[in-house]
């Protein structure tokens, strides 16, 4: 699958320092990769309503990150996919008329769109689910083989899908060490987030599924010895991230909404694929609110980023919009969080558009320290904002330092994604 024009990321002088983000599983900050190589999975949309501004945060929050990890000599490689075939979508494509196919399209595009005017670095690795199917089948199949999966031999209570496959949890003796969740509290969010506990024939309400035996009127692939079907999506990713960057791969992430089931259980057949081995280090990403709930495709409370930049608005307004919150924090988007972000745009490009300013090497620094902090990037638009009210406030002064502005502008560019 093709990504979008990848931004054109100025180089700055001397280096940032290592990256600590907060480890879902442990809650503890960890240095987010250890070695001369850094590798990233995002779990990317499902492509109905894109993009609304809960994704763009997601996005923005793990481009930092790869920004981080590259100004700090790390050789970089990201992956993400594109679920291209899933319920919702189906869904969606049924109630408007239209093939799903088509609607996938679309709602592709319009995020590579949305993605480009944001400035989000593109994944080096960008996979739909559909494409993934063959690699998806024969990782089912192996672990039917190795007696970590089951067919169900009985139909659900549609009268269909007899044959369908689905993990058999008692495989990994780690699961749960993602989300750290009592039981019940993962049955319920099982059931809310797409699974089916009261599936019959299951040998575990939490066992997720595989493979979905075809049924009339969905899409079929041929799976080989798995019959006609389609995957689960949990697997999707475990597999599509273990083809793209090995495992173990350095950090699996997300919305916050992610963590369980799909963490959880991508996690889980990561390490049964792979004898032990998924994402060594999750990181999740606050919820969007607006009006008081989560802002959802399901609930239809959505900001589009599309919709704000065809009424004009700066897409560097709505960058630093998100950046205005800690990537983990949960928060709620108002009128208001643009006004003051556009505002605070302003003041930059004003405070740039000099050839002399205070020194910049304070400032870079201070960035790059709060970005290696767990990807602070509140405190990094403070240090930004210092700078900027002392550049306006003395002007033309001997004391000026010729081509800081300069240097402030390519340093906000390349460490937070902002043009000025």
């Amino acid at each position: 699958m093709l990504t979008w024009p990848a931004p054109q990321i100025p180089q700055l002088p001397g280096r940032g320092g290592p990256v600590r983000v907060r480890d879902t599983s442990s809650g503890e900050l960890v240095v987010a990769a250890p070695g001369a190589a850094a590798t990233l999975y995002v779990c990317g949309i499902t492509p109905y309503d894109a993009t609304h501004l809960g994704h763009a945060a997601t996005y923005v929050a793990f481009d930092l990150l790869v920004r981080a990890w590259r100004d700090a000599g790390h050789s970089v490689r990201y992956a993400s996919n594109v679920t291209d075939v899933d319920d919702p979508l189906l869904e969606r494509a049924e109630a408007t008329g239209v093939d799903w196919r088509e609607l996938a399209v679309e709602q592709t595009t319009l995020f590579a769109d949305d993605m480009t005017a944001l400035g989000v670095v593109p994944p080096d690795a960008y996979t739909g689910a559909v494409e993934s199917i063959p690699a998806v089948a024969d990782a089912v199949q192996a672990l039917l083989a190795a007696g970590a999966a089951y067919r169900v031999g009985v139909p659900d209570a549609s009268g269909e899908g007899a044959g369908d496959v689905y993990a058999d949890l008692t495989a990994d003796p780690a699961l749960g060490g993602v989300a750290g969740l009592p039981r019940p509290e993962m049955l319920a969010l099982f059931a809310e987030r797409g699974g089916d506990p009261d599936r019959p024939g299951k040998r575990d309400p939490l066992d997720p599924l595989l493979w979905r035996a075809a049924r009339s009127g969905e899409p079929a692939w041929d799976g080989g010895v798995l019959g006609a079907g389609r995957p689960g999506w949990h697997i999707e990713c475990a597999v599509i991230a273990r083809d793209s960057l090995g495992l173990p791969f350095d950090v699996q992430g997300g919305g916050s909404d992610l963590r369980f089931p799909h963490h959880e259980m991508s996690t889980s057949h990561a390490r049964l694929l792979d004898s032990g081995h998924g994402a060594r280090t999750h990181v999740h990403a606050g919820m969007v609110g607006l009006d008081g709930e989560k802002m959802s495709k399901s609930r239809g409370n959505l900001v589009l980023v599309s919709r704000l930049l065809a009424q004009g608005v700066d897409p560097m307004a709505v960058r630093l919009a998100l950046l205005a919150h800690h990537y983990a924090e949960d928060w709620e988007w108002t009128d208001a969080e643009l006004e003051r972000a556009q505002v605070r745009l302003d003041r930059w490009r004003s405070a740039v558009s000099g050839n002399g300013g205070p020194d910049a090497d304070a400032t870079l620094a201070a960035v790059r320290a709060a970005l290696a902090d767990d990807l602070d990037a509140p405190a990094a638009l403070r240090y930004v904002d210092a700078w900027a009210d002392l550049s306006i406030a003395q002007g033309s002064t001997d004391d000026a330092v010729e081509g800081a502005p300069g240097v402030i502008a390519r340093a906000v560019n390349a460490l937070l994604g902002i043009r000025l």
